[in-house]
C-alpha cells in the first residue's frame, strides 16, 4: 500500500479567468475503493487528468505509483481494428492471456476481441476497456463514468466486477454503482475538499446531518447577533444620552444637582461605553463563527414543471407492437403491448439495441426527430395509437446537435431566455457558461440544456431519452422531486436504478 498525498493544487485552462481547482489538499491509500463525488463543472475528471499529468498545474502531486485512466482514446481509425490491435496502444506492456483472464471476470466472449471495435455494443467496448485496464496490477486506477449509455445488466456486470477490485478512483453520478463499489470517498464540495470512509449513502448521511447541525448553527449565531446588535445599540443610545447631560443643566428643573455631578455622569458613560464595546467584539466573535458554516451545503432548489391536462385518460397504446429497421432483416421485438395513461411515467427497460430509443422515435412525429442519430427508416407493424393533438416535450439522449450561444438556442427554440437562464442556474451552471458556446460544454452540461429547455415548455407528455447521463447526483435527485411533485405524464428511458424506484408508476422490460 502507498498514499497519494495532493498538496495546494490549483488548476484553471488557458483563458479561463476562474480556478477549476483551487488549493485542493487530501491524502488517499492506493488500496482503496474511491468514488469521486461532486456537481458537474467542479473538476472531477480535471482532477484525473491532473493525475495523468497530462496539464500543468501549481501545487503538488505526490505519488509512489503509475496511473491509467478510462476510458481509453478511441480514433476513427481505431474504430475500424479488431479490440485486440487496440491493446497494444493502450496498455503495451500487457500481453492478450492477461486481457482474457480479466474479460472472463466480466463474464464476456473472447470472440470480442477479434471484432471491429465499432460492431461492439457500448456495453462490449466499456468491458473491453476494463479487461484492459485492470490486467495490469501495478497501476492506481482512475475511472470516468464506466456505466453512462449502458443498459441495466451491462451495469450490474460491471458493478459487480469493480466490487472485486481495489485501486482506484471512480466518478460515477449512479448511486447504486457507489454504494455497491466503493469503500471511501473524495468528494468535491462547494468550497472544500473531504475523504471519508464508506459508500455514497453513508456519506449523503452524514452530509445530511452535517448540514441540518450546520443551519441550526447558523439560525442561532443570526439570533445571537441580532440581539446582541439591539443590545448595543439600546445601550449606546443611553451613553449618548448620558453623556449629552454632563455640560449644562437647568438650576430650576435640576435643583438637586451640583457641578460635582458631572464627574459620576461621566464615570456612568464609560461603563456603558465599555458595555457596547464589549457586545461589538462579541457581535464581531458570532460573526467569525458563523462564517463558513454553510460554504459546502448544497442549496438544491425545487425546480418547477408545467405540464399541460390531456382531455384524453390513454395517451399512448400500443398493441401487438413490432418494430424493424428497413436496413435491418429482424425485427427489434415482436408483440409488445402497453400503455401510457395521463399521469404516469413509464419507464422502458432492457439491454442495449432491444428497440427501447426506437419506441420513443416512433411515437414522436418523424418529421421532428431530425437530431436522431440513425438514418434508417424506421417500420412498423401492429397498432401504435398516439392521441390526437399531444404536445410533446423531449429530451435527446443524443447532444452532439448542441452549438453555438444559449441565447441563440433560446431564439431557435422561441424559449423566453430569462426563465430558461433561471432554471439552469437552478441546475448549478454557473453564470460564466452563459457567455460561451455549447459546443465547450462538459456532456452533462449539455445535458442540462435539454433539460431545463424541456422544463420550461408546457407539454401533455414528456419523452426523455436517457437524461441522466453525466447529471451529477444533487441535480438527479433535484429532478426526482420534481417529478414527485408534479407528477407529469412520461415516457422515458433511464437506467438509473434508483431513479426508476423513485419515479417509476411502471417499468416495461424489454427482450
Amino acid at each position: 500500500m502507498a498514499q497519494i498525498q495532493v498538496t495546494d493544487l490549483t488548476f484553471s485552462y488557458d483563458g479561463s479567468a476562474d480556478d477549476v481547482l483551487k488549493d485542493v489538499n487530501f491524502n488517499i491509500d492506493t488500496d482503496w475503493k474511491l468514488g469521486l463525488i461532486g456537481r458537474n463543472g467542479k473538476g472531477k475528471t480535471t482532477l484525473l487528468k491532473l493525475f495523468m499529468g497530462r496539464y500543468e498545474y501549481r501545487g503538488s502531486i505526490t505519488a509512489g505509483t503509475r496511473f491509467d485512466y478510462f476510458p481509453y482514446p478511441v480514433t476513427e481509425e481505431d474504430r475500424k481494428k479488431d479490440a485486440a490491435d487496440l491493446i497494444e496502444k493502450w496498455k503495451p506492456q500487457v500481453e492478450i492471456w492477461q486481457v482474457l483472464i480479466q474479460m472472463n471476470q466480466l463474464k464476456m466472449d473472447p470472440e470480442c476481441l477479434y471484432r471491429p471495435f465499432e460492431t461492439l455494443s457500448f456495453g462490449e467496448r466499456t468491458r473491453v476497456m476494463l479487461a484492459v485496464l485492470f490486467a495490469d496490477e501495478n497501476e492506481f486506477l482512475l475511472i470516468d463514468e464506466p456505466t453512462n449509455h449502458l443498459d441495466t445488466t451491462a451495469r450490474d456486470i460491471v458493478k459487480e466486477y469493480l466490487a472485486g477490485k481495489k485501486g482506484f478512483i471512480l466518478v460515477s453520478h449512479d448511486r447504486d454503482l457507489l454504494d455497491g463499489v466503493c469503500d471511501h470517498v473524495l468528494v468535491l464540495n462547494r468550497a472544500t475538499v473531504e475523504v471519508q470512509a464508506g459508500n455514497f449513502s453513508t456519506w449523503w448521511e452524514n452530509k445530511e446531518k452535517t448540514d441540518a447541525f450546520r443551519q441550526a448553527e447558523n439560525e442561532k449565531h443570526i439570533k445571537e447577533i441580532g440581539k446582541l446588535k439591539a443590545a448595543a445599540d439600546r445601550t449606546g443610545r443611553w451613553a449618548d444620552k448620558n453623556e449629552g447631560t454632563k455640560i449644562g443643566f437647568d438650576p430650576i428643573k435640576e435643583n438637586d444637582r451640583s457641578i460635582s455631578t458631572r464627574s459620576y455622569i461621566g464615570a456612568k458613560t464609560k461603563k456603558m461605553q465599555a458595555r457596547v464595546k464589549a457586545a461589538e467584539t462579541r457581535i464581531e466573535r458570532e460573526i467569525e463563527e458563523k462564517e463558513g458554516l454553510l460554504q459546502d451545503i448544497e442549496q438544491v432548489t425545487d425546480l418547477k414543471l408545467m405540464p399541460l391536462r390531456f382531455h384524453k385518460e390513454v395517451l399512448i397504446e400500443a398493441r401487438d407492437l413490432s418494430l424493424r429497421y428497413a436496413d435491418a432483416g429482424q425485427a427489434l421485438f415482436d408483440g409488445l403491448r402497453f400503455q401510457v395513461r395521463r399521469g404516469e411515467r413509464v419507464v422502458l427497460s432492457g439491454e442495449n439495441g432491444c428497440g427501447k430509443s426506437s419506441i420513443l422515435r416512433a411515437v414522436l412525429d418523424p418529421a421532428e426527430d431530425t437530431d436522431h442519430e440513425r438514418d434508417s427508416e424506421l417500420l412498423v407493424s401492429g397498432d401504435l395509437s398516439v392521441a390526437s393533438g399531444l404536445i410533446i416535450s423531449r429530451v435527446s439522449q443524443d447532444t452532439s446537435f448542441l452549438s453555438g450561444t444559449l441565447r441563440d438556442f433560446c431564439k431557435e427554440r422561441d424559449l423566453d431566455e430569462s426563465l430558461f437562464l433561471a432554471v439552469l442556474r437552478q441546475l448549478d451552471l454557473s453564470r460564466e457558461q452563459f457567455v460561451k458556446n455549447m459546443e465547450d460544454f462538459s456532456e452533462g452540461q449539455k445535458k442540462k440544456v435539454l433539460i431545463a429547455a424541456s422544463l420550461i415548455t408546457p407539454a401533455h407528455l414528456y419523452i426523455w431519452d436517457e437524461p441522466l447521463n453525466y447529471i451529477d447526483v444533487f441535480s438527479r435527485m433535484q429532478i426526482e422531486k420534481l417529478i414527485l411533485t408534479y407528477e407529469p405524464t412520461m415516457l422515458l428511458v433511464e437506467h438509473d436504478v434508483r431513479f426508476q424506484e423513485q419515479v417509476a408508476t411502471e417499468v416495461i422490460r424489454l427482450g
